[in-house]
């Protein structure tokens, strides 16, 4: 591996969902047979290193130009599924969402508005073609939403260490995740009013019913376990703290929610403020 492939980039956290083969249609089905019999397969670090050298150039490059043919593979049971990298339509959405955020003399400095524009027009003419289309892949960075969590029970955590560093993921079956989904919409709904972490839920939801039942969801820290010490990975169990405060609520205790809520604040609130640190 050269010293530029070795950096790890960058501190980001994948929601991810694998469908079966048998979920994509002609050709594409048998595209992903092939690809996923190969001996070697990119990582998620492979895959971020690639988005990242689309933006050394001058101008920048924001979206690919062709869409990837790439996807993370895993078995399931004996069942090959795919998780298919899409980053042409992942950039788009990224996209929409830093024009969002940044403030416009920032993101004028980051990518120039004739960039912008050519960007916005090439997604308008793709979504004609195909109107249906969504990611298999949401990303955040520097946290981790606590809405993930709700789809993902603690006994589901894998704390594992390999070739490029510790990986800490969460994996259950599409059906665990959504009747997860749909109980603690209940527990939410009738113990607040409404607000972000109902509507952030709320969209999960219904991207998570696109897919394939018998698909697998993964929630993958990625990046972020570089940004945490060894000690705090492993005392790390944000899924278990969202259950127990589900739990709590349900049972109309705030007291015991509200510390849930607060292990769960403060933990990744020193997260996040390492993206300010110089």
């Amino acid at each position: 591996m050269s010293p530029a492939s070795s950096v790890v980039v960058p501190y980001a956290a994948y929601l991810r969902v694998y469908e079966p083969l048998a979920a994509f249609p002609e050709p594409e089905r048998s595209h992903w047979y092939r690809y996923a019999a190969r001996e070697e397969l990119p990582t998620a670090q492979d895959e971020l290193r690639r988005s990242l050298a689309d933006l050394l150039p001058v101008p920048p490059v924001p979206v690919p130009v062709h869409e990837s043919s790439d996807a993370f593979v895993a078995v399931v049971d004996g069942v090959t599924c795919v998780c298919p990298w899409r980053t042409r339509l992942r950039g788009w959405l990224a996209l929409e969402e830093l024009a969002e955020t940044l403030p416009t003399p920032v993101l004028d400095a980051v990518l120039p508005p004739v960039v912008r524009r050519q960007a916005e027009a090439d997604y308008e003419q793709w979504l004609e073609r195909n109107p249906d289309a969504r990611p298999w892949i949401r990303s955040a960075t520097w946290h981790v939403p606590v809405r993930w969590f709700v789809l993902f029970a603690d006994k589901e955590r894998e704390h594992l260490k390999g070739g490029e560093g510790p990986v800490l993921r969460y994996r259950t079956p599409m059906v665990q995740a959504r009747r997860r989904v749909a109980r603690g919409l209940k527990v939410l709904r009738d113990a607040l009013d409404e607000g972000t972490l109902i509507d952030g839920l709320e969209d999960v939801g219904k991207w998570l019913e696109e897919f394939h039942p018998r698909s697998l969801v993964e929630l993958d820290y990625g990046g972020l376990v570089h940004a945490l010490p060894e000690d705090l990975l492993t005392e790390d169990h944000s899924a278990a703290d969202v259950a127990e405060g589900l739990k709590a609520l349900r049972d109309g205790d705030g007291a015991r929610a509200g510390e849930a809520y607060e292990r769960l604040t403060d933990r990744w609130r020193g997260v996040r403020e390492r993206q300010f640190a110089s």
